[in-house]
C-alpha cells in the first residue's frame, strides 16, 4: 500500500512533466523545463481571440467549484486522520484486511482527484497565488496520508506471507490488492520498522524541497537577460525566449543565444551545484536507510525492472555513437556549415515547410495515423477529443509544454497544450492522446487499485501515436521537400530521446555513484562531469562537433534530474514504440492486440514483465539496434533524396 501511494505520488508529479513536448516533434522531452510565462507574439495573438470553449477543459466534472474542492479536502483530511484506526486489525482475518486495504484504497483515490484538480486549475495561469496554494495543499495531504498508513507494509510483512496468502485465497475480493499486497512482502528487505517507517513518511516534505526550490530559482528567480538579433529585435533570453531561438536561421544569432543563456547559468552555477547536491544526498540517504546497494537499484526496484536494462541502454547508445555521428555530419552538410559543426547548430530545422495544421487538422489526421490500432483504441480516441478533455491554446501565465493526467480515475483524463498550428503541435497532440487512451483502456479494464501504470509503459504508448503519425505523413508526402521536412523531424527525435535522454541517464548514474562514493557535488565538478559525456556523446575528440566548455551549464537546465533515474524510460520507451509501430503499421493484428492487452493491464504487473509479454525484451539489445537501424534507414532515404 505504501508502494501504491508513492506510485501515485510520482504520477500526480511527473505525468504532469513527463511530455513537455512530444518526443518525436524534434524537441526533447525531458529538457524543458515547466517554465515559461511569456508567450509569443504569435500564442499572444492566438489567445487574444475568443476560444470556442469545446477546447477548454471543463474542471466542473472533477468539482463543481474551488469551494467544493475545499469541502472535499476538509472530508479527506478527517478520513485520514481515521484511517490510523485501522492500525493493527489487518491480520485479525481476510475480512479484516478487506476492509482496512478498501478504506485506504478510497482514501488514495479521493486525494489523487483532489490533486488532479488543483493542478490544473494552477496551470492554467501560474500567476494566480491562490491556484499554487491550492496545489500545495493538495501535495500536502498526500504527504500526510504517506505517513498516516506507514504501518501499513510493516504490519503485513508481521504477518507474514503465509498467512496473507492463506487471506487472499480465502476472500476473492482481496484480488484487486493482490498485487500491492505480493509487492509489500517482496519489499520486505526493504521495510523497516513502524517507528522508523513513519519518520522517513514525515521526511517526504524535507527530500522533495530541493526540487522545488529549484523550480522556483530556475522558472521564477534568475535574471533573463534581454538579447539582440542580427535583424535588430530584442527579445528576452528566457527559457521560452531560449527554446525558440535556438532554432534561428542565422548561425550569428544563434551563437550569440547560447552564450548568453548558458552565461546566464554559469552566474549561479554554485547555487544550483548545492541544491542538485541536497537532492542527490537525499536519494542517498534514502538508499541507505532502506538497505539498497545503490541508488539506482533502490529506483529500479520500485517496478522490479532488472538494472540490466539500464546498463544495456547504455552500453548499447554508446556502441551506437558512430550512427548519431553520421547525423551531425548529415547535418553539417544540410545546414551548408564549412566550418566546424558547433553545439548551437543542433536546434535549426534541415527544412522548412510552409504549413499549418489547426487543432482540427491535428485531430483528423492523428485519427488517420491511429486506425491500425483498432476499433477499440479509436472509440476511446474520439470519447477524448469529443468531449472537454483540452486546454488547447496559449494564454497568458499558463504552463507551457504539454501534459496528460489520467489520475482521477471515475471521470476521465485531461491534456494540457500550447497548439501553435504546425505540426510539432500536431505531433504533440497525437503523443498526449496515447497517455490520454492508455489511461481510458486502463481505468475501464482495471479497479482503481492497478490501473495506474508506469511511466516505462505510458512513454510507449504516447511515442507510438507519433511514430505512426511520422510514418503516415512521410508516405503521403507530396514533394522531396516535405519529406525532407518529416524525415528530418524523425531524425532529430531519436537524437532528442534516444541518445540525448541516455546521456542523461548516464550523467544521473555518474553524479549519484559518486555521491555514494562519499563525493560532494559542487556545481563545478558536475560541470565537470557533464562536459565529459558532451564531448563523447558529441564527438568531439573525433572532429565531429565542438562542444565549447561554457555549454557545461546545461545540467543545471534539466529538471528530470530532480526526477530519481526518471529519463531513461524515454529512451527505453522510444525503442520499443518502434519495433511494435513497425508491426502494426504493417497490419501484424497478433502485434495490435498484444498491444492493446497491453495498455488494458494498467499496473496489475510489473512494466518489465507487461512489456516482454507484448512482445519487446527491452533487457536485451535486439529493440535498441532495431531503433538504431531504423534511423540508419532514415539517413539512407534523405541521402537518396539530397543525391537528386
Amino acid at each position: 500500500m505504501k508502494l501504491k501511494l508513492l506510485s501515485l505520488i510520482i504520477s500526480a508529479n511527473l505525468l504532469t512533466a513527463c511530455s513537455q513536448t512530444s518526443a518525436l516533434s524534434g524537441s526533447e522531452s525531458a529538457s524543458e523545463p515547466a517554465n515559461q510565462q511569456t508567450i509569443s507574439a504569435a500564442k499572444k495573438e492566438k489567445s487574444a481571440k475568443v476560444v470556442d470553449e469545446k477546447y477548454i477543459w471543463d474542471l466542473t466534472d472533477l468539482y463543481a467549484s474551488d469551494e467544493q474542492w475545499q469541502q472535499n479536502h476538509s472530508k479527506t483530511k478527517g478520513e485520514i486522520d481515521k484511517l490510523k484506526a485501522l492500525q493493527g486489525s489487518l491480520g485479525k482475518n481476510a475480512q479484516s484486511l478487506l476492509i482496512a486495504s478498501n478504506e485506504i484504497s478510497a482514501v488514495y483515490k479521493d486525494a489523487v482527484r483532489l490533486l488532479v484538480y488543483a493542478t490544473l486549475k494552477a496551470d492554467e495561469n501560474l500567476k494566480v497565488a491562490e491556484n499554487e496554494e491550492r496545489r500545495q495543499l493538495a501535495k500536502a495531504l498526500l504527504s500526510d496520508l504517506s505517513a498516516a498508513v506507514s504501518w501499513y507494509s510493516p504490519e503485513i510483512l508481521a504477518i507474514g506471507e503465509k498467512k496473507i496468502r492463506q487471506f487472499l485465497k480465502q476472500e476473492p475480493r482481496l484480488k484487486v490488492h493482490q498485487h500491492s499486497l505480493e509487492n509489500t512482502l517482496r519489499n520486505s528487505p526493504h521495510t523497516l520498522s513502524q517507528e522508523v517507517e513513519a519518520v522517513l513518511a514525515k521526511t517526504g516534505k524535507l527530500t522533495s524541497a530541493p526540487n522545488s526550490i529549484y523550480s522556483v530559482l530556475a522558472n521564477a528567480n534568475l535574471p533573463w537577460p534581454e538579447i539582440t538579433l542580427s535583424t535588430g529585435e530584442t527579445q528576452l533570453l528566457n527559457q521560452a525566449g531560449y527554446s525558440k531561438l535556438r532554432q534561428a536561421s542565422s548561425r550569428e544569432d544563434r551563437q550569440k543565444v547560447f552564450e548568453t543563456f548558458w552565461g546566464t547559468w554559469k552566474d549561479y552555477e554554485a547555487t544550483l551545484g548545492s541544491i542538485l547536491n541536497s537532492h542527490i544526498q537525499g536519494l542517498v540517504f534514502h538508499t541507505q536507510v532502506r538497505n539498497h546497494e545503490t541508488s539506482v537499484s533502490r529506483a529500479l526496484f520500485g517496478d522490479n525492472m532488472p538494472e540490466t536494462v539500464y546498463r544495456t541502454l547504455i552500453k548499447e547508445v554508446n556502441d551506437a555513437l558512430p550512427t548519431l555521428h553520421r547525423y551531425f555530419k548529415l547535418r553539417k552538410r544540410m545546414l551548408n556549415i564549412e566550418d566546424d559543426m558547433r553545439y548551437f547548430d543542433i536546434y535549426p530545422p534541415l527544412v522548412e515547410l510552409d504549413k499549418t495544421y489547426s487543432i482540427e487538422d491535428s485531430i483528423t489526421i492523428t485519427r488517420r495515423a491511429l486506425k491500425p490500432l483498432g476499433s477499440e483504441f479509436l472509440a476511446a480516441y474520439d470519447k477524448g477529443v469529443e468531449g472537454r478533455w483540452m486546454h488547447v491554446y496559449p494564454q497568458e501565465g499558463k504552463r507551457s509544454g504539454a501534459y496528460m493526467f489520467g489520475a482521477a480515475y471515475d471521470i476521465h483524463p485531461y491534456v494540457l497544450l500550447n497548439h501553435n498550428d504546425d505540426f510539432q503541435s500536431a505531433s504533440t497532440f497525437a503523443h498526449e492522446y496515447g497517455h490520454a487512451v492508455h489511461s481510458v483502456l486502463s481505468n475501464k479494464t482495471q479497479p482503481w487499485e492497478t490501473a495506474g501504470y508506469a511511466t516505462f509503459i505510458a512513454e510507449t504508448a504516447s511515442i507510438m501515436n507519433e511514430m505512426l503519425l511520422e510514418d503516415m505523413v512521410i508516405s503521403e508526402a507530396q514533394t522531396d521537400q516535405e519529406k525532407l521536412y518529416y524525415l528530418g523531424i524523425g531524425l532529430e527525435a531519436l537524437r532528442g530521446t534516444f541518445f540525448r535522454q541516455t546521456m542523461f541517464a548516464e550523467f544521473e548514474l555518474k553524479i549519484n555513484d559518486a555521491a555514494e562514493a562519499g563525493e560532494i557535488l559542487t556545481g563545478a565538478k558536475l560541470s565537470e562531469m557533464y562536459l565529459e559525456l558532451l564531448k563523447r556523446y558529441h564527438g568531439h575528440d573525433q572532429g565531429v562537433m565542438t562542444i565549447d566548455d561554457a555549454y557545461a551549464m546545461e545540467w543545471a537546465y534539466i529538471p528530470h534530474f530532480y526526477y530519481d533515474f526518471y529519463v531513461f524510460q524515454y529512451a527505453t520507451s522510444i525503442a520499443a514504440a518502434a519495433g511494435l509501430a513497425e508491426k502494426i503499421g504493417h497490419g501484424d493484428i497478433h502485434a495490435r492486440d498484444a498491444y492493446i492487452d497491453m495498455l488494458k493491464a494498467g499496473g496489475s504487473d510489473y512494466p518489465y514483465d507487461l512489456m516482454k509479454t507484448a512482445g519487446v525484451d527491452m533487457a536485451t539489445a535486439e529493440p535498441y539496434r532495431a531503433l538504431v537501424k531504423r534511423m540508419n534507414n532514415i539517413m539512407d532515404e534523405m541521402e537518396r533524396i539530397l543525391a537528386k
